[in-house]
Parts: structure tokens; C-alpha cells; sequence
């Protein structure tokens, strides 16, 4: 790694956020989808599901998170699929930096950028009547999960971003992920599905995630749904980390 990583990435995220403020619309649409949802769900279907809460909108609140986020990170892939057609890669090959900083820089401003839909999206749920008792520190280990949730899969994206042959393909990639949240506990309980169904649900990394920040919310005990939780975004985050930067070095060798 580069001496000068920071300086250097520090550098490519300001031009990459440029982008972002010269684009707010972006960040509009990424939190557009999510916030109908949850009007949908809140105000036509929650009164007929029965989730044991009394307000459908703090049950609900933690998968519409989880899909804005799922949503937002189609637009990093497509951003990097540009810089690479448009031959910028190359241009930075030819500087005096660090080769990573390229990757870390989209990666941090999916960060940011996903970070203000999902809090545009708690305004609304606000709005919307959702209520919470959760402390300071309870606040502080959901963004922690959404944060470490997003990092991992922004190194997703990189790699969609890296290996698409079209502006299509780079995007597409993230709607199986966004579909992800509907077979879980976002929506509905667990319990309520039929055993098939239940068993994927249960299994799969969204449920432990959604199950540990409505616990939060809650002040309920999270029990070892947040090992698991931690478990599913470290090692899916290692894992697109590495065959990321694999992808990269191939690209510029």
C-alpha cells in the first residue's frame, strides 16, 4: 500500500462525491422505491399482517433499510463501469498513486451516499409514526450493522462493476438482492411461512440482520442473532474485498 493510500483516496472520494451533489437525484430515486414500500406496506397491508407490534412501521422499518441500501449500491457499480469505459483508469495507471484508493474512493461514496437514504428514509418513518426507545449505544450498533452491511455489499457491486460488459449488467446485478428482504423476517414473522420457505428465510444473512435492529429498536435482548448478523456481513465482506481487488489487478495488469 501506498504511503500516500489516505491523501490519495481522500482525493478520488471528493471527485467521486462531486459527482454524487452534481447528481442528487440519485440518492432521490435509491430512497424513492424503499419509502413506497413502506407507505404501501404501512397504510394498504399492515393492518391484516400481525406481527405482535403495535405499529407496523417499527417492525417494517429495518428491511426497508436493508433494500435501500441493496438498492443504492446498483448506482456505484455503474459509476465504476463508466470511469473504466471511459479510459480514466487508465489516466490514474499513469499518477503516482495508490492503485487501490481507485476502489476505496467509490466504495467510501456508496457509503456516504447510502447513508442519506437510509436516514431520509427514518425521517419519513418518523413521519410515519415509527417510535423507539433505543439508547444512544443501541443507535450506535445499528449503524455499525448497516454500515459493515453496506461495505460488504459495495465490494459486491466493485466486482459486478468491474467484470459487466454493459451499463446494464453492471446495474443489474443488485435485484436479486433487493428481492432478498421479502423472503425473511422484513415483512412478515418467520413463523408464518410455510416450512420450505421458512427454512431459506431463516438461513439466509437479511432474517439475523433484521431480527438483531428491530431487537435494538426494541430493547429486546438481540440473543445470538447479531453473531450471526456480524458473521454474514464480515464474510461476505472479506470475500467481495478479495475477488474484487483479484478483478481489479486483472483489469490494470
Amino acid at each position: 500500500m501506498s504511503t500516500h493510500f489516505f491523501a490519495d483516496t481522500a482525493v478520488l472520494l471528493g471527485r467521486s462525491m462531486r459527482h454524487i451533489i452534481r447528481s442528487v437525484d440519485t440518492i432521490i430515486t435509491t430512497a424513492i422505491t424503499p419509502i413506497a414500500l413502506m407507505l404501501l406496506f404501512v397504510y394498504v397491508f399492515g393492518g391484516a399482517i400481525k406481527t405482535g407490534t403495535d405499529n407496523y412501521v417499527n417492525y417494517l422499518l429495518p428491511g426497508i433499510m436493508l433494500i435501500a441500501i441493496a438498492s443504492g449500491i446498483a448506482y456505484t457499480a455503474v459509476r465504476l463501469f463508466y470511469d473504466m469505459q471511459s479510459g480514466i483508469f487508465e489516466r490514474f495507471q499513469s499518477m503516482p498513486i495508490a492503485r487501490s484508493s481507485v476502489l476505496w474512493a467509490h466504495v467510501l461514496t456508496s457509503l456516504v451516499a447510502n447513508g442519506i437514504s437510509v436516514l431520509i428514509i427514518v425521517l419519513v418513518a418518523l413521519l410515519m409514526g415509527f417510535r423507539t426507545s433505543a439508547s444512544p449505544l443501541a443507535w450506535l450498533a445499528v449503524a455499525g450493522i448497516l454500515t459493515l452491511f453496506t461495505l460488504a455489499l459495495t465490494w459486491i457491486a466493485v466486482i459486478a462493476g468491474l467484470s459487466a460488459k454493459s451499463v446494464d449488467g453492471a446495474g443489474g446485478f443488485s435485484y436479486p438482492l433487493i428481492f432478498l428482504p421479502f423472503i425473511s423476517s422484513a415483512f412478515v414473522p418467520t413463523a408464518t411461512m410455510p416450512g420450505p420457505v421458512r427454512a431459506f428465510a431463516e438461513s439466509q444473512p437479511v432474517t439475523s440482520i433484521v431480527n438483531t435492529i428491530q431487537n435494538l429498536f426494541a430493547q429486546r435482548p438481540v440473543g445470538s442473532d447479531i453473531w450471526t448478523a456480524l458473521a454474514w456481513c464480515l464474510g461476505i465482506l472479506v470475500l467481495a474485498y478479495v475477488f474484487a481487488m483479484a478483478a481489479y489487478r486483472r483489469k490494470i495488469s
